[in-house]
């Protein structure tokens, strides 16, 4: 079996309102999207870095880079000079937007890199026959009240392979969240793109507005003008835009507030730090037995399964503390003391 090629990505930050803490921990939602949720229906492999600057990426990796100010037309992948794709997303203060957007257009990078994947099927438009669907699989459920959260970071869904299936069949998934419930389906704030063969014009399904999915046509389409995917971004940025810009105040699957996980990790980090405090003062105190005895003395309680108690030793210097109650502060064997 040919295993799966590696696809390596980069997340870096040119914007003044994200803080460097914010994008490490989006790029660590955005890698666990991609290595627990994605792979489940579509056949990709990535991992997910952030980095300081531009200047740190390595070379092969496909740069997501995060600005101020890029212009509506401007976001979205593109294609450098060598064809290898990139990506560009307006910043905003409010991390839920912009990591919503981040999560978009990772997976359209990595299940489409290139921008012109097509995928033959049945139009929705009723006078159409059969004809090739452009694989963008966040554009359908891109709206905020459709996306989820991932360690409390805010993601976008995304349609699975069998979104293309001629009907609607039990027990299915045609998305991530299960947002989307047949073959084809537009949800609001979405839109869908698909090239109409017979005629040879592109056409979409929109939902950006009224209380029903409408279709136009987008005419003809030249290569020379970038990719498909390139081309059909231009002309939606500014309906895209308005419908990720709710964040997880519109999210109707998004899991815990960014806030309480926030609190949660504080307190962990707080309890990991009096264990560190813990250990490391225990080593400092080592002059000879008592010392050792001393360092051992000064150790209280951390969390609800550490229980040291001090001055409990046996004569042969061992710790009387229950096995269950020191798993949590026993280190690894050293390899000189095997």
């Amino acid at each position: 079996m040919v295993d799966t090629l590696l696809r390596q990505v980069a997340l870096v930050s040119e914007s003044e309102q994200i803080d460097p803490s914010d994008l490490t921990r989006v790029s660590a939602a955005l890698q666990k999207q991609v290595t627990r949720d994605l792979v489940q229906f579509w056949d990709v492999k990535a991992t997910v870095d952030a980095f300081p600057q531009l200047e740190d990426v390595p070379i092969g990796y496909w740069p997501i880079i995060i600005k101020d100010n890029i212009g509506f037309n401007a976001a979205g992948i593109h294609l450098d000079k060598d064809h290898q794709p990139f990506a560009l997303v307006t910043a905003s203060k409010e991390r839920d937007v912009w990591s919503l957007t981040t999560s978009h257009e990772l997976i359209e990078m990595l299940v489409d890199p290139f921008g012109n994947r097509l995928m033959a099927g049945d139009s929705p438009k009723p006078d159409q026959t059969r004809v090739q669907f452009l694989v963008e699989a966040c554009d359908p459920p891109e709206a905020d009240e459709f996306a989820y959260t991932v360690n409390g970071i805010l993601v976008s869904d995304f349609y699975s392979v069998r979104f293309f299936d001629p009907v609607a069949a039990p027990g299915v998934r045609y998305s991530f969240t299960g947002a989307i419930r047949q073959p084809r389906e537009v949800l609001r704030g979405g839109y869908l793109s698909w090239l109409d063969v017979a005629s040879d014009d592109w056409w979409q399904e929109t939902w950006f507005s009224g209380n029903r999915p409408t279709f136009r046509n987008l005419g003809q389409m030249n290569a020379a003008n970038g990719s498909f995917r390139t081309q059909i971004d231009r002309l939606t940025s500014e309906d895209r835009s308005r419908a990720m810009s709710g964040g997880l105040r519109a999210a109707r699957a998004a899991g815990l507030p960014a806030t309480e996980t926030d609190r949660i990790a504080a307190v962990r980090a707080a309890r990991l730090r009096q264990q560190i405090d813990v250990l490391t003062s225990r080593g400092s105190g080592r002059n000879g037995d008592s010392g050792e005895a001393e360092s051992m003395d000064r150790a209280k309680p951390i969390g609800t399964a550490a229980k040291w108690r001090s001055g409990e030793r046996g004569s042969a210097g061992k710790s009387s503390v229950p096995a269950a109650d020191a798993d949590e502060l026993r280190a690894a064997p050293a390899v000189w003391d095997r």
